[in-house]
């Protein structure tokens, strides 16, 4: 008969407490950062895709796609930039924009990494999908921080919910860095901050949610070019009054992206800058083609009642202003057949007919499928009657492939596009 290691170190552990004397190192704290260093990982030539492609191809209706992607399940995966790591491409189940999201999605293949930047106090460029989202997706009214927040967290009271608003701008690049990621959401119920901190979704998970590392621009430039991989930086719209803290303009704000590129010494051929201004494409494609001309328009122009014919009309305009890449959501691009088949939208044909070239977002990003189109999710709303469980999914993914003809597909768990993408031949 022989002890357990863990119980071996629980009798240490123990009997140290009793001594007054520490015999073990006392394991990091709940929520403690960890230090970044600058990486020097070997390069993911292969793709790892893990059990849900299958788990998804398992649930497709019978018939030629299903046969055909179930041939590709011993095939070696490598990476394809047709598979774009939405906030890192693992943020289905790790904190997004972190270190670790970004790695788990490499790994998964993902071709294209994403950064969404917003900026400090100090000015610095950190990745953060929203300028004002650091009180759902860190720690940081937990945290002395809290306090810095532009509204700090206030408990529920009397039916009305708990709440705080903490912005990238309320805070220093060093203070920013002293946070943890964790997964998006909050609970409205919460009369601590700690109890504010919870709410993730139940079909995600906090598994990998243990103190997400957050990154800055230039750490993110680093981390995706050790990997060999390409990158997308969206410039997030800012949150607060523009000229920031007096001469901060907004150009000057996606100026500084560029410069970060430059001064890390990336081919602007592997650069897809994004934004949902059109303002912020033609600065770019204004003051430094190289970089303009692969700057992506994110366009959400069509999601108001009655707004799609114009946004689809907009088309024209882009592409006369110079724009080469336009990234609707997959709403835009499919529509319901006569018989429930999901085929390209006036969207997708116009824009095809255009010569744009079409990126499309996020896939894995509305959890079970049947509960997300009976709830009227935003991705799914025009196909929501033809959407009936997790399977559609590679008939979406099919359907934007082959017919409309994206260029690549941002999605929350990149292995779901890698595997497709390696199935198809699109590299």
């Amino acid at each position: 008969m022989h002890l357990e290691t863990s119980s071996i170190a629980a009798a240490i552990f123990i009997a140290s407490e009793v001594s007054g004397v520490s015999a073990l190192p006392k394991a990091p704290e709940w929520w403690k950062p960890r230090s970044w260093k600058p990486p020097t990982q070997h390069r993911f030539q292969n793709a790892e895709l893990g059990p849900r492609p299958q788990y998804l191809i398992a649930d497709m209706d019978e018939g030629w796609l299903k046969d055909r992607l179930s041939l590709c399940s011993d095939v070696v995966a490598r990476p394809s930039k047709f598979s774009i790591g939405h906030r890192g491409g693992a943020c289905l189940q790790f904190p997004e924009e972190t270190r670790e999201s970004i790695e788990a999605g490499t790994r998964m293949g993902a071709g294209i990494l994403e950064c969404d930047v917003a900026f400090t106090k100090d000015r610095e460029l950190v990745c953060r999908h929203d300028q004002c989202d650091l009180h759902t997706t860190t720690n940081i009214v937990a945290t002395e921080l809290g306090s810095k927040c532009t509204v700090p967290f206030t408990p529920a009271k009397d039916g009305a919910p708990a709440t705080a608003t903490c912005c990238t701008s309320d805070i220093t690049l060093a203070e920013f860095k002293s946070l943890c990621g964790k997964m998006d959401g909050f609970n409205v119920s919460a009369s601590t901050p700690e109890d504010f901190l919870r709410g993730t979704p139940s079909w995600r998970t906090d598994l990998y949610a243990t103190c997400g590392t957050v990154l800055s621009h230039k750490e993110f430039l680093q981390l995706v070019d050790s990997h060999d991989r390409d990158f997308t930086t969206e410039l997030k719209a800012p949150r607060v009054p523009m000229p920031f803290n007096g001469d901060y303009t907004q150009e000057k704000y996606a100026q500084q992206v560029v410069e970060e590129y430059r001064a890390a010494g990336i081919d602007p051929s592997r650069v897809w800058l994004q934004s949902f201004s059109f303002a912020d494409v033609a600065y770019w494609l204004r003051a430094d083609p190289a970089f303009g001309r692969q700057a992506v328009l994110l366009d959400q122009n069509g999601d108001l009642s009655g707004a799609f014919p114009a946004a689809v009309a907009n088309l024209s305009f882009y592409k006369d202003a110079g724009v080469q890449v336009v990234a609707p959501p997959l709403s835009f691009l499919v529509a319901l057949g006569e018989d429930g088949e999901y085929v390209p939208s006036t969207y997708a044909t116009t824009a095809r007919k255009l010569g744009l070239k079409i990126l499309t977002w996020s896939l894995e990003r509305s959890g079970p499928l049947a509960q997300a189109a009976a709830n009227g999710d935003m991705y799914y709303s025009t196909i929501a009657n033809g959407t009936h469980k997790d399977g559609d999914m590679y008939r979406l993914v099919d359907v934007l492939a082959q017919q409309v003809g994206v260029q690549g597909i941002f999605s929350d768990w990149s292995a779901t596009v890698t595997y497709y993408a390696n199935c198809f031949g699109l590299f």
